[in-house]
C-alpha cells in the first residue's frame, strides 16, 4: 500500500473542488496538492444528473467563478454546459493533471504528533486501498448522498405496474413519449422536469403536498447581450455580476423583513403568468417567501404547459400507489405509466467520511463552524459550503481565497497547525443551512453542523459581509490557535470604507 504526500488534499472534483484547486494555483502556486474524485469525471452534480432538462436555478452570471467569466447571455445554463464550463475552466487553470479519478475515500485521520492528515482510498477499479497524507484538507463533497436520493416508503409502491424513476438515477433513453407521467415534488427538480417531459409525454401531472414560491426568469439577458457588445467581456461579466447580486440579496433581505409585501409580490406574478382561469391553490404557499428555497421557471415554461392543458397540478396527500397510478386522499386517482419521485436529496457531509482527530472521531452535529468554513476544534481543514439563498459559487470562491489566505499566512509565519477555537461556548440550534425550514434539512438536522449564536460562528448567508470577513478581516482575530497558542485580535485597515463592497460586486 503506498502513501503519496501533498501540501493540500482536496475532496471533490465538482464545482467547489475545482474552483478551490484554481484558487491554490493563483494564490498558492508553490504548493502541491491532488483532488480525490470518486466518479470517473469531474463536475459533480453536473456530471451526476442526467434528467431531462437538468439546468442551474442560479444565474450563471453569479454562479460562474470570479476569476472565469461566463460568456454569453444565456442566463439559465443546462447540465452540460455547465459541466463544460468547469471542465474548461480546470483546463485552463492546469487542474487536470491533479485530479485522482475513482478513489472513494474512506477514512480522513489527523495526527497531532505529525502534523497531518492521513486519508485512505479504495480504488474502485482495481480494490485496492490507496493512502494519502497531507498539511491541510479541504472537503468539497457537496451536502448530499450521490448513491441515493430521499424518496419515501409509499404505500403500495410494489403494487404499481409501471415505472418507478427517481431524478438522481434517470435511466438513459428513458421512452416517455406519449405516456401518462406523474411527478411528485415542488422544488427545482419537478419545476424543471414538468415542461420538459410534457414536450413529449402524453400527460403529466406535477403532485405536490404543499406549493413553492416561483419565479419566471427568462433564460436570455437582453441587456447583457447589448453590455457585451460595447464593454470587453470581464468589464461586461463583472456588471451584470454586481447586478444580479444586488437583485438577488434585495428579493431576499426584503423577503426576511417584509414577508407579507413579498407574498404578495411574488403570488400576483405568478397570477399575471398563469391567468385568471387557474386555481391559485397550487401556488400558494403557507409559509413566507425564502423560508424555502424560491424556485426558479425558466421562460415560464411551466406555466405554458400547464395553459396549454399539456400538464396539470394536483395539490393533496398521497394514500397510496395503485396497479394504475397514484390514488390522492381526496379520492382522487391519478392515471400513471411512469412515476417520478422529485422527493428531494439525502443531507450527507463529506461524501459520507467520518473525520477522526487523534483517533477521536468528529460528530458535526456537536460541532460549530467557524466563518462558515473551519469546523471547531479540528486542525488544518476547511470545509467548502456554499450559499442556500443565492448561487452557491459566491461563497465557494470567498471561502477558497480564505482558506488560500490562511494557508500563506501559516507559510509566512512558519506555523504548521491551525485550529479554530470556540472559548465563549457559542453553541446553537441552528445548521450551517441557516433559516431553511425545507424537508431535506429539517430531516438531515442531526448530521450538519451547527452555527454559533453570535461572531464568526453565526453564518450570515450575506454575500457582502462574508467578503468583508473573509478577504478582508485579520486572520488572527482571536479565535484561531496556531501550533497550540491562542492568537489575539490584530489591528487591520479595511482599505477604506467602500473597498469591500467595491470588492464584493466588481471581483477581488
Amino acid at each position: 500500500m503506498s502513501e503519496q504526500h501533498f501540501d493540500v488534499l482536496i475532496i471533490g472534483a465538482g464545482v467547489s473542488g475545482i474552483g478551490m484547486a484554481c484558487h491554490l494555483q493563483r494564490e498558492c502556486p508553490g504548493k502541491s496538492f491532488a483532488i480525490l474524485e470518486r466518479r470517473q469525471s469531474l463536475g459533480g452534480t453536473w456530471d451526476l444528473f442526467r434528467y431531462p432538462g437538468i439546468r442551474s436555478d442560479s444565474d450563471m452570471f453569479t454562479f460562474g467563478y470570479n476569476f472565469r467569466p461566463w460568456t454569453g447571455g444565456k442566463v439559465l445554463a443546462d447540465g452540460a454546459s455547465i459541466k463544460n464550463y468547469v471542465s474548461e475552466t480546470a483546463k485552463e487553470h492546469n487542474v487536470e493533471p491533479h485530479i485522482r479519478y475513482g478513489l472513494a475515500v474512506k477514512t480522513a485521520d489527523w495526527s497531532s504528533a505529525e502534523k497531518c492528515w492521513k486519508l485512505t482510498a479504495a480504488n474502485e477499479a482495481t480494490g485496492k486501498t490507496e493512502t494519502y497524507t497531507a498539511g491541510f484538507l479541504v472537503g468539497c463533497t457537496g451536502y448530499y448522498n450521490y448513491d441515493q436520493g430521499y424518496k419515501p416508503d409509499f404505500p403500495g409502491e410494489a403494487d404499481f405496474k409501471g415505472q418507478v424513476v427517481h431524478p438522481q438515477h434517470w435511466p438513459e433513453g428513458l421512452d416517455y413519449t406519449g405516456k401518462k407521467v406523474v411527478v411528485i415534488g415542488s422544488g427545482a427538480t419537478a419545476v424543471t422536469l414538468v415542461p420538459t417531459l410534457a414536450e413529449k409525454a402524453g400527460h403529466v401531472t406535477m403532485l405536490q403536498r404543499s406549493p413553492t414560491y416561483l419565479m419566471p426568469l427568462p433564460s436570455m439577458d437582453k441587456v447583457t447581450l447589448g453590455i457585451q457588445k460595447v464593454l470587453p467581456a470581464k468589464a461586461a461579466y463583472r456588471l451584470t455580476r454586481a447586478r444580479n447580486i444586488t437583485v438577488s440579496r434585495f428579493l431576499y433581505q426584503r423577503s426576511r423583513k417584509n414577508p407579507k409585501l413579498m407574498r404578495r409580490l411574488f403570488l400576483g406574478i405568478i397570477k399575471h403568468q398563469v391567468g385568471d382561469q387557474t386555481d391559485m391553490r397550487h401556488f400558494t404557499p403557507s409559509y413566507n417567501p425564502w423560508d424555502q428555497r424560491l424556485c426558479v421557471v425558466k421562460d415560464g415554461d411551466l406555466f405554458r404547459a400547464l395553459k396549454a392543458g399539456k400538464a396539470s397540478m394536483a395539490t393533496d396527500h398521497i394514500e397510496r400507489f395503485t396497479e394504475t397510478g397514484i390514488r390522492l386522499k381526496s379520492g382522487e386517482h391519478l392515471d400513471a405509466d411512469i412515476i417520478v419521485p422529485a422527493t428531494g436529496l439525502d443531507i450527507q457531509m463529506l461524501g459520507g467520511i467520518k473525520p477522526k482527530v487523534d483517533g477521536r472521531e468528529v460528530v458535526l452535529k456537536n460541532k460549530i463552524v467557524y466563518k462558515n468554513v473551519l469546523v471547531e476544534g479540528v486542525p488544518n481543514a476547511g470545509m467548502i459550503f456554499g450559499y442556500t439563498n443565492i448561487s452557491w459559487t459566491l461563497k465557494a470562491d470567498i471561502a477558497s481565497e480564505y482558506l488560500c489566505r490562511l494557508i500563506n499566512h501559516m507559510d509566512q509565519r512558519g506555523m504548521r497547525v491551525a485550529v479554530a477555537r470556540d472559548h465563549g461556548n457559542s453553541l446553537g440550534e441552528d445548521t450551517v443551512m441557516g433559516a431553511l425550514d425545507s424537508g431535506y434539512v429539517n430531516r438531515a438536522a442531526d448530521r450538519l453542523p451547527r452555527q454559533g449564536t453570535h461572531g464568526p460562528w453565526k453564518s450570515s448567508q450575506d454575500y457582502l459581509a462574508d467578503v468583508k470577513v473573509l478577504r478582508f478581516d485579520p486572520i488572527e482575530d482571536g479565535y484561531m490557535e496556531f501550533d497550540g497558542k491562542k492568537t489575539h485580535a490584530s489591528e487591520h485597515n479595511l482599505r477604506g470604507f467602500l473597498q469591500p463592497l467595491r470588492s464584493a460586486l466588481f471581483g477581488a
